[in-house]
């Protein structure tokens, strides 16, 4: 485990968000996993890069 590191989305969240935005609940189901995977990675990235706690570049 990396202390400040991300780990997922609130999908609550997000769902909730896309449905206030008028997306549809099947294009929600079926994007949100993909861009949540990429988001996860690149900001776990950025933090590593500038020496967040629990990362040591």
């Amino acid at each position: 485990m990396l202390p400040g590191a991300v780990i997922g989305w609130d999908m609550s969240a997000a769902l909730a968000l896309g449905d206030a935005l008028g997306i549809s609940a099947p294009a929600m189901a079926e994007l949100l996993p993909v861009i949540e995977a990429v988001m996860v990675r690149k900001l776990n990235e950025e933090l590593a890069a500038n020496g967040a706690p629990g990362f040591r570049s």
